[in-house]
């Protein structure tokens, strides 16, 4: 029963974003297409099929445009602010932005590595990502050479912990930022490949100081 239980939560996490997704398009091609297509009806006495999808498509490419300039971008954020000001939209927006963003290039790119350390205890590992070194201030007040480890949480990695980590404490992972993404939101059920092929892995390490 526990094997089968990891399948098929497996299977969920995998199919549940692609099954929400074509859910919410297929959604939205229809309602475009009823709206306009009675509007069509009414006042000009035609119904083109299919107008619903075309409206869809050029209004994300519009967004898209639009969000590649500066003015663009801050009505785009005045428009975040509305829907995360709306008492029953706030919850379901904020959260589907956040698990957007997690996978988002610009945020990964933030990530220079990923990296175990022990936490909250002795014996007990958590999963981070390593976001800096040389750390100002901080380094300048410890003995200790310092990184910036980020301790994301389950399911939603947005949130978490800032831990300033000594570097020999961290444990380097091979797995990519998106393979730990996918780990934590997941909640431990989609495991990276292991062992790797070695033909294929690149070696991920915080610095060439950490290994011993």
């Amino acid at each position: 029963m526990r094997i089968v239980r990891r399948i098929f939560l497996t299977g969920l996490v995998i199919l549940l974003p692609a099954i929400i997704s074509i859910y919410i398009l297929g959604f939205t091609f229809n309602w475009v297409d009823s709206l306009l297509g009675n509007l069509l009806r009414q006042y000009l006495g035609v119904r083109i099929p299919g107008l619903g999808f075309l409206i869809t498509v050029a209004a994300i490419f519009v967004a898209g445009l639009v969000a590649n300039n500066v003015f663009g971008n801050k009505v785009l954020k005045m428009v975040e602010n509305g829907f995360a000001n709306i008492p029953l939209v706030r919850p379901i927006y904020t959260a589907t932005k956040q698990i957007i963003d997690a996978f988002s290039a610009q945020r990964k790119s933030v990530f220079e590595s990923v990296a175990m350390i022990e936490y909250p205890r002795k014996g007990i590992y958590g999963v981070g990502f390593v976001t800096g070194s040389g750390l100002g201030e901080v380094q300048e007040k410890t003995s200790q050479d310092v990184v910036a480890l980020f301790l994301p949480t389950t399911p939603n990695p947005t949130s978490g912990f800032l831990l300033l980590v000594p570097r020999e404490e961290l444990i380097p992972l091979e797995m990519s930022v998106e393979e730990a993404l996918k780990l934590i939101i997941s909640g431990g059920v989609i495991v990276p490949d292991w062992p790797r092929n070695s033909a294929k892995t690149e070696q991920r390490c915080v610095s060439p100081e950490i290994h011993n």
